[in-house]
C-alpha cells in the first residue's frame, strides 16, 4: 500500500544522484511530524504528517506562524517515505527539489479532528478537506488546522495555528529560531559541510 503511495515520489527522483531515502523508517511514540526548511527555487518549508504508513506534505512558502490571525499557504504535494522525516542534506543540482534541507523541528502529533463527537481518522479528515492536529514539538506546540481551500483535486490548503494557550501572536519561530533541531547547523552550514564532504570524497 504504501509502496504505490511513494510511486509519484519515487518517479521525481535518481537515487543514484540524491541521498534522499528511497523508503524506510518508523515513527517512534505516536505519529510523527517534522518541518523540513529547503531552500530549492525558493525558500520555503515541508510541513510532513505520518498517516498510514507515509508522510502525507505540504510546501509552506512563509514557514508555519503561531499567530491566530495568520492563514499560511500551504500547497499540497506528493506523499514522502517515513524515513524523509530524518532527512538532512543537499539534494545535488539537477534533481528535483535541488538545494539544502534542515530538520526545522519534529516531534510527534495528536489527531483533534472530530464530527459529533466522535474522532475522525486521519485519512478521513484529509479527504474532507479538514485536519486538525496537536503538536508536540521542539518549535512548535498546541493546536493547527490545515484547511483545504477548493475542491479534492485542488491542491491548495491553509495553515493555521489554532487559538490556545500555545497560540502567540509575538513569537516568530521562523527568524527568531532558523537552525536545525537535530544537527543545530544553518542552511549555509549544512551546505558548507557538505561541500566539504564531496570535495574530500573527490580528492
Amino acid at each position: 500500500m504504501s509502496t504505490d503511495k511513494l510511486k509519484e515520489y519515487k518517479k521525481k527522483r535518481d537515487f543514484g544522484k540524491t541521498s534522499e531515502p528511497e523508503g524506510g523508517g518508523r515513527s517512534k511514540g505516536g505519529r510523527a511530524f517534522v518541518i523540513q526548511k529547503h531552500d530549492a527555487s525558493n525558500l520555503h518549508y515541508d510541513f510532513r504528517l505520518e498517516v498510514d504508513g507515509v508522510l502525507k506534505s505540504w510546501a509552506v512558502p512563509k514557514g508555519p506562524s503561531t499567530n491566530p490571525s495568520d492563514k499560511r499557504m500551504a500547497i499540497e504535494t506528493e506523499d514522502h517515505p517515513m524515513g524523509y522525516k530524518d532527512f538532512e542534506g543537499v539534494i545535488p543540482e539537477g534533481e528535483y527539489g535541488a538545494g539544502p534541507v534542515m530538520v526545522w523541528d519534529h516531534g510527534t502529533y495528536k489527531n483533534m479532528k472530530r464530527v459529533d463527537g466522535r474522532l475522525l481518522a486521519m485519512d478521513k479528515a484529509y479527504d474532507k478537506g479538514r485536519i486538525e492536529i496537536w503538536l508536540e514539538g521542539e518549535k512548535l506546540k498546541g493546536g493547527y488546522a490545515l484547511v483545504r481551500t477548493g475542491k479534492k483535486s485542488d491542491k491548495r490548503w491553509l495553515l493555521i495555528k489554532m487559538k490556545d494557550d500555545e497560540a502567540d501572536a509575538r513569537r516568530n519561530p521562523v527568524s527568531s529560531q532558523p537552525k536545525s533541531v537535530i544537527s543545530g547547523r544553518t542552511l549555509k552550514q549544512i551546505e558548507a559541510d557538505e561541500s566539504k564532504k564531496q570535495g574530500e570524497t573527490n580528492s
